[in-house]
């Protein structure tokens, strides 16, 4: 039985996710891929990422760029995507998603933040159509690459790694 998430997530149910779990997701979440993640990341390091205007405690960064033929995952194990993720989500991120296999490293800083990492299947019509409204955040000079805020209506994913474990194992 698929499992409904809405934005923000919290602590307690992200803990109640495990490997292989089929989620639909609502509400806000976060896209941003190679160009923009790394700096999401240097702004958490420097404490200025108060200036996106948006809130990273429970929030879901999809790995993608928003295009006007619509949106669809990018591989989470390129060298800028994977860096960000054990920063993002010591900063708050809880769910990431995107498309591949993570290296053990990230899988264990999923675990170390309480995070999870979900698949989502290539499906950019689908997508399309669950997608209610999108903005961009920031970082505009970027285009499709900047960081967008969608607002979803019931996006599938497979929950990919969580408590230490992988589906890729």
């Amino acid at each position: 039985m698929p499992i409904e998430l809405t934005t923000p997530l919290s602590e307690e149910t992200i803990a109640s996710l495990n490997v292989g779990d089929m989620v639909y997701i609502s509400g806000d979440i976060l896209c941003g891929r190679d160009a923009v993640l790394p700096k999401v990341t240097e702004m958490l390091e420097n404490g200025t990422v108060s200036q996106l205007g948006v809130d990273l405690q429970g929030s879901v960064m999809f790995h993608t760029a928003v295009s006007p033929a619509g949106v669809g995952p990018t591989s989470s194990n390129k060298a800028e995507i994977e860096a960000s993720i054990a920063p993002l989500s010591a900063g708050g991120v809880k769910l990431h998603l995107g498309k591949g296999a993570l290296s053990g490293k990230t899988i264990a800083a999923l675990n170390e933040h309480n995070s999870v990492y979900a698949v989502i299947p290539p499906v950019t019509a689908l997508l399309g159509q669950l997608t209610v409204s999108q903005r961009t955040v920031a970082f505009s000079d970027l285009g499709m690459e900047a960081l967008h805020m969608l607002t979803v209506r019931r996006y599938p994913a497979i929950i990919a790694a969580a408590k230490g474990r992988s589906i890729y194992e």
